[in-house]
């Protein structure tokens, strides 16, 4: 089986991006996740983005720290179950932390979490997927994880605490795509961090002038999206169907014009 997964989506020039790759490329595909916690603007998502990206191709849409940003997906992320925050949230916020889906005759569990290092306080991720790993496998052994946060070491112990436990861990948030990708032994794929899909000139897919001034003058700004450079980052997954154990991981990063 063959995933494509895709990291953070900024604004309008990462979906127009993504929807591009996806409109030429995504029948090379038996499922795709994507992350987009960034795709309103650089902060959120809102039900219009979240429908569009269902009905282009992605089969789950995964979120992070910025899950809340647009009040209208409280309501529909209780909706519509293949939008997953973060599973370490509290149990009261709207929303599930992972789903399970069946396609072509083969479920896939994705399950999405936040680190706690150099992020807002959370309950600890490990525990948490510890908790409801056993009820998903009664299911699936195809068990995808999007573990969103900053910090490499945090990643890195997850994709041990999992290794032959589940088929992939890939990380999110820095927007910066990292070279580590490997399949750890026990058949379970990791990388670091997928990187972002948007304006690669900029800061974390903003406009740089604005990141630069507020770390010379330490003021509050207002961010805008940068549209330079536009690139797309992920990873292709191969996974055995049979044995849920990952084949091969690859990076994806390509240029506008190379899609």
């Amino acid at each position: 089986m063959k995933f494509l997964i895709i990291g953070d989506i900024v604004g309008r020039p990462g979906r127009n991006t993504l929807f591009k790759y996806l409109e030429k490329r995504k029948q090379n595909y038996d499922f795709i996740i994507v992350n987009g916690e960034n795709s309103a603007g650089g902060f959120g998502i809102n039900v219009k983005i979240a429908k569009e990206m269902f009905e282009r191709g992605a089969d789950v849409i995964t979120l992070g720290n910025h899950s809340w940003d647009k009040r209208e997906i409280y309501t529909y992320i209780n909706e519509q179950k293949n939008l997953i925050r973060p599973i370490n949230f509290t149990k009261e916020a709207p929303g599930n932390g992972y789903t399970i889906v069946e396609k072509n005759g083969v479920k896939v569990a994705v399950i999405n979490a936040q680190c706690k290092v150099f992020m807002p306080p959370i309950a600890c991720p490990f525990l948490a997927i510890e908790e409801v790993l056993p009820k998903i496998k009664e299911e699936t052994d195809i068990i995808i994880l999007d573990f969103h946060g900053e910090a490499t070491s945090e990643k890195q112990a997850m994709g041990w605490n999992l290794t032959g436990k589940v088929s992939a861990v890939y990380g999110t948030h820095t927007h910066t795509q990292t070279a580590d990708e490997r399949i750890l032994p026990g058949g379970t794929a990791y990388i670091s961090d997928i990187g972002m899909t948007g304006g690669h000139d900029g800061i974390l897919g903003m406009n740089r002038r604005e990141s630069i001034q507020r770390f010379k003058d330490g003021m509050p700004t207002r961010y805008s999206v940068c549209e330079e450079n536009l690139r797309i980052n992920g990873i292709e997954l191969e996974v055995n169907e049979k044995t849920g154990k990952a084949v091969s991981i690859k990076r994806v990063n390509m240029g506008y014009d190379e899609i």
